[in-house]
């Protein structure tokens, strides 16, 4: 949809039609967050005319939420929600339900002519959405303008002591959503930044993605493949010398009602990736500002070759 959007000219939304959406978008996440068990209608992501016309109508839809969690005194929620729906923070989509579902842009999306998509790993949620957003906004502080950043939480992510953690089954959930995303995106200018349990839905998603400009897989815990990923774009690991996934045992045992671990160790020979530089952070640090990693994936995406 951006590509042949930023061929076209801004179409303005009706007010009405605006209103409406966000009615509906708010009727998505009012009742989860009531805590009612009435289920929810499934939520609306806006596709009309412009980018800023379906931003405005997903952050109604934000505030919406926001004032819903407010009256059913959830105030941590409530908080989280209005920063959100913060003057100039832009978002493709959001649904509250579920630990929650969100998209978030940094920078001129249309205009771009490079996207990295950050793809968060486990523990990831509405409410610890701070952490994504600080790395997503680092790492477009670094690129600059002229490259648009996705923070892209649009999957249920494993909590860490969850034993879904330990197969590729929310991975698999995600694949479908993750490549229709890409495709919206226009594929041939996106990168696929992906931490933690994050590497495993790209991997696990690699095979039809399309021709992406890249995929790096850092703190992975694996590739959630036996093999190298089944992909014509170039493939990128990297790990912390502080990172505790190293301990993380790569392999991949298959029971008679599923298959636990998480394949291949991307930053192995076996996996085909290419290995840089990652420095001495830990696992939650690669995208902290002035670290080596985020300095080496910022060249990455923009072209550049990585410290080897």
């Amino acid at each position: 949809m951006f590509t042949r959007l930023r061929r076209s000219a801004v179409v303005r939304l009706p007010w009405m039609r605006r209103t409406l959406f966000a009615a509906a978008l708010a009727a998505s996440v009012a009742v989860p967050l009531s805590g009612s068990e009435v289920p929810a209608p499934a939520p609306v992501r806006a596709s009309w005319g412009s980018a800023e016309g379906r931003y405005a109508a997903v952050r109604e839809g934000i505030l919406a939420a926001g004032r819903t969690a407010a009256e059913h005194e959830q105030a941590h929620r409530a908080e989280a929600l209005r920063g959100m729906a913060s003057p100039g923070r832009r978002f493709l989509f959001f649904d509250g339900r579920d630990g929650g579902r969100a998209a978030e842009v940094f920078g001129d999306l249309a205009g771009a002519e490079r996207v990295a998509v950050v793809v968060p790993g486990s523990d990831t949620g509405l409410d610890t959405y701070g952490r994504l957003y600080a790395d997503a906004l680092a790492l477009h502080r670094q690129l600059g303008e002229q490259v648009a950043v996705v923070a892209w939480l649009g999957y249920r992510t494993p909590g860490t002591l969850d034993a879904a953690l330990l197969t590729t089954g929310r991975a698999d959930e995600a694949v479908p959503h993750l490549q229709a995303f890409v495709r919206e995106l226009g594929a041939a200018r996106v990168s696929l930044l992906c931490h933690s349990y994050g590497a495993v839905v790209c991997g696990r998603a690699a095979a039809g993605l399309g021709a992406v400009a890249g995929i790096v897989l850092y703190g992975a815990p694996g590739t959630g493949t036996d093999v190298p990923l089944r992909t014509s774009a170039p493939v990128w690991a990297a790990r912390g010398r502080a990172d505790w996934i190293a301990q993380v045992p790569h392999v991949r045992l298959r029971l008679p009602f599923l298959t636990l671990g998480l394949g291949l160790d991307p930053v192995s020979p076996s996996s085909g990736a290419r290995v840089f530089a990652a420095g001495d952070g830990g696992h939650s640090d690669y995208l902290r500002p002035g670290s080596l990693f985020l300095r080496n994936v910022a060249g990455i995406v923009s072209g550049a070759a990585p410290d080897a």
